[in-house]
């Protein structure tokens, strides 16, 4: 069995900051998350789990990949075509802050609304020589079952 997210639906939540570790120590004690060291290379992320051990937020630096990304929760909405979607962003008013990045099986692009708020948007399944590819396996982590790119796609420059 397959499952593919569904687009609209929010498949992410990061957020990006100059100093990782202690806004992940506030997160850990304010809301009892668990945190998982991704390793960046020289430095590492944390995937933030929740007492289940459900991976439900990334704390991210804002250095490498993540240095255009503002510091903010920053959540990743599901759509199925990334590039009508940035297309549609600009002609609304909007603009696209960063990217689009590969990552993993997917893409993604940070944009600004007309009001100011951030957001990502996430295209599940894209590859550039396909533009699509099959949906996920059932075996797959939960995060990539639920549209999130992997923390793996993280360190190849990709999800922030």
């Amino acid at each position: 069995m397959t499952q593919s997210p569904a687009p609209g639906s929010i498949g992410w939540t990061d957020l990006t900051v100059p100093e990782a570790e202690s806004v992940r120590d506030f997160y850990a004690a304010v809301t009892g998350w668990t945190p998982s060291p991704v390793s960046m290379g020289e430095y590492s992320d944390y995937t933030m789990s929740d007492a289940s051990g459900n991976a439900v937020a990334g704390v991210c630096h804002s250095r490498g990949a993540n240095a255009n990304v503002p510091a903010a929760w920053l959540i990743y909405i599901v759509v199925s075509d990334l590039a009508a979607s940035l297309a549609e962003c600009a002609r609304l008013g909007g603009r696209v802050l960063d990217g689009p990045r590969t990552v993993g099986g997917g893409r993604f692009a940070v944009i600004r609304d007309p009001a100011g708020a951030v957001a990502a948007l996430y295209q599940a399944g894209w590859t550039s020589r396909s533009h699509r590819c099959p949906p996920l396996p059932a075996r797959v982590s939960s995060l990539e079952q639920r549209g999130r790119p992997s923390r793996a796609a993280h360190n190849n420059g990709g999800y922030p």
